[in-house]
């Protein structure tokens, strides 16, 4: 799945839309998702000058991205008349730092799939190696709920 598909499953946008690529789908089982770190992202100006520091809780967010896609796809939801949520983390873990040039790659496999709760192990790596590591969860809401 290319970066154009994924807009339109996920609503995110540039500077938060944090998935280039799907690179492995298994229905209601795992996922492999691709994030390119570029050192032209906004963040990098302030995170940390002289030191460009790819954010640990945008590797989250890109790992709950990844997630989010998987949902939709396996449980069949609506696009236009669901958001995926994230709905928390657990065992957060954060191995070794990402730079600029990286490529993150997001690996999440099901713990549980439920529209009301789902919950996910994901791991990301760097150059095979792991970077950071938790449990996320994340809920499935109409538009009309989460838009009030």
């Amino acid at each position: 799945m290319n970066a154009i598909e994924i807009m339109e499953i996920l609503p995110h946008r540039y500077p938060l839309l944090l998935v280039d690529r799907i690179l492995e789908f298994e229905e209601g089982k795992r996922i492999v998702g691709l994030k390119n770190v570029s050192v032209n992202e906004p963040f990098f100006q302030g995170h940390f000058p002289g030191f460009p520091l790819f954010p640990g809780v945008y590797v989250l967010e890109a790992m709950a991205q990844v997630g989010g896609i998987l949902m939709i796809k396996s449980l069949k939801l609506e696009i236009g008349k669901y958001a995926v949520v994230f709905a928390g983390v657990d065992d957060a873990r954060f191995k070794k730092p990402v730079f600029p040039g990286d490529q993150l790659i997001m690996e999440l496999e099901v713990i549980s799939l439920k529209k009301t709760l789902s919950k996910m192990k994901g791991v990301a790596k760097v150059e095979g190696r792991t970077v950071a590591e938790a449990v996320l969860y994340a809920a499935a809401r109409r538009l009309e709920e989460v838009t009030r």
